[in-house]
């Protein structure tokens, strides 16, 4: 039988529902999805009327609404960035718990670490996970290898959906998370407030130019201090892996052969690394960052790190499971619900 209160929620949203069908019709929910599955035990007359409804309001029911009514589960790849990044394994948990949530039970989650730096290799982690499963999730990566296989997948009827970091030119079914471009202009708007107006230097660390979310966050960052902060310079933008070892190794090299930066705008992880960089050369520029987690909580609360950006992995894992649900069956989602929002944690209002 439908489900009344998605149909509640659609009707909003503007599309006619099984509930209108019946209420245009005359007849109970129950009746007009027995005249939807043609089911037996109901009377030619009514039949008439419910179909009559259907043509009149022009109701259409997706194939996979069908297909959810005839099978327990789908099989759901979760493709996740192999490493250490704390962020990653924090919504890794929020994922499974979100799986086992009973609103997601037709849903088998189905986690996978991949290297999500390889764009050649993620591609064709999308492309089997899209012969064995009937939907993917993926942090993406902004290649036109790994664009292409989404394509693809999507082509053969498997909807991905992308995870905080979005593969935009391609045919995914939607994006989750965060406006980094939004994201980079607060990161820009809290340095130039506490750097002051003096002309200095700032430096940008990212994972990779190739993640859309920390490219995003560049961008937005760099618009924002061209705009409103003119004494600010970019003076370099550095790539780490996300990784506290990279991180360390590339933020001494530049450390090593450039003045000394004012303030540094950390878009990724490997955070542990960029303070133990700037612990050898004794130094205490401010520094952004991103993320709540168990690397940076300590970092924040002894001052090595002054301000953070955060979005809630809890929230983006249930949107996620929601945003795969609505792919597979057709239904729609409540737009203000999906939409994740950014936070600014600084050490005094730490929850």
């Amino acid at each position: 039988m439908g489900d009344p209160a998605r149909d509640e929620e659609a009707s909003r949203q503007g599309a006619p529902t099984l509930s209108d069908v019946a209420r245009a019709a005359g007849v109970s929910l129950a009746t007009a999805d027995r005249v939807l599955n043609r089911r037996p035990g109901v009377r030619l007359a009514t039949v008439e009327k419910v179909e009559a409804a259907m043509a009149a309001l022009r109701f259409e029911r997706h194939p996979g609404a069908a297909a959810l009514a005839r099978r327990a589960r789908f099989r759901v790849a979760a493709l996740l960035p192999r490493g250490g990044n704390p962020f990653i394994r924090c919504l890794r948990e929020e994922l499974e718990r979100a799986a086992r949530r009973p609103a997601n039970r037709a849903l088998a989650l189905e986690p996978a670490d991949v290297d999500t730096f390889d764009a050649h290799g993620f591609a064709g982690e999308i492309a089997r996970a899209s012969q064995s499963h009937d939907a993917i999730l993926a942090v993406g990566l902004d290649d036109p290898a790994v664009g292409e296989a989404i394509d693809a997948a999507t082509a053969r009827g498997v909807p991905v959906v992308t995870l905080v970091s979005d593969v935009p030119g391609s045919s995914r079914a939607r994006y989750v998370g965060i406006d980094n471009r939004a994201a980079g202009r607060v990161a820009a708007a809290l340095t130039g407030r506490f750097a002051g107006p003096e002309p200095r230097s700032v430096a940008v660390l990212l994972g990779s130019r190739a993640l859309r979310d920390h490219h995003d966050r560049l961008d937005g960052f760099q618009e924002t201090l061209a705009a409103r902060f003119p004494a600010l310079t970019l003076s370099a933008v550095l790539e780490g892996q996300d990784d506290p070892d990279a991180v360390h190794a590339a933020m001494r090299r530049f450390l090593g052969r450039s003045p000394p930066p004012a303030a540094v705008y950390s878009a990724g992880a490997g955070n542990a690394g960029l303070v133990a960089a700037l612990s050898d050369f004794d130094l205490r520029p401010l520094v952004i960052a991103h993320e709540l987690t168990a690397e940076t909580r300590p970092l924040i609360e002894s001052d090595a790190i002054d301000a953070l950006i955060v979005q809630d992995p809890g929230h983006e894992a249930r949107s996620a499971l929601r945003a795969l649900s609505a792919a597979l069956t057709g239904t729609r989602l409540d737009e203000a619900q999906e939409r994740i929002r950014i936070e600014i944690l600084l050490k005094d209002n730490l929850p």
